[in-house]
């Protein structure tokens, strides 16, 4: 119960999940609605590696995400936002997983890297990353994965 108070709350406050932001304002009517089926949503499972030794500092700073970062993230279009780690003979992963529902993945993407704050943030996370040999070989840090199943 408290869930759905709490997510009622957040909807009015300001546009979480399907809903798009409404700049007019306007009461949200059946005619003006956003539902799941009207919003395109591309689903996306990126991999790196996370050096042993920087695991407590990564979680450190995830544990207090900067609200900039947060805020750009939401600009870019991306929601549902998760990072997971496994551990795989010996060796950390990440696992990132997150939903893009804007129209220019490109377009968006250069903005969040134009972004300064998400450029110093940047400079503490990527040293405690170890990209994949192809995704190194590409001066990247996060392989995108292949999607092969998915059910709602």
């Amino acid at each position: 119960m408290n869930f759905i108070r709490i997510f009622i709350a957040m909807m009015m406050i300001g546009c979480i999940g399907f809903a798009a932001c409404n700049n007019n304002q306007q009461a949200n009517t059946q005619q003006n609605a956003v539902t799941p089926d009207t919003v395109k949503v591309k689903r996306f499972g990126m991999v790196t590696g996370l050096k042993p030794e920087k695991m407590a500092y990564y979680k450190k700073l995830h544990a207090a995400a900067w609200p900039g970062v947060l805020k750009k993230i939401k600009e870019c279009n991306i929601r549902n936002y998760s990072i997971y780690i496994q551990q795989i003979d010996g060796k950390y992963f990440l696992f990132s997983y997150f939903e893009y529902t804007g129209a220019n993945f490109n377009k968006d993407m250069a903005k969040m890297a134009a972004d300064s704050t998400t450029q110093r943030w940047w400079k503490e996370t990527n040293p405690t990353q170890l990209p994949l040999p192809e995704t190194a070989a590409r001066k990247e840090i996060w392989q995108n994965m292949e999607e092969i199943f998915h059910t709602n």
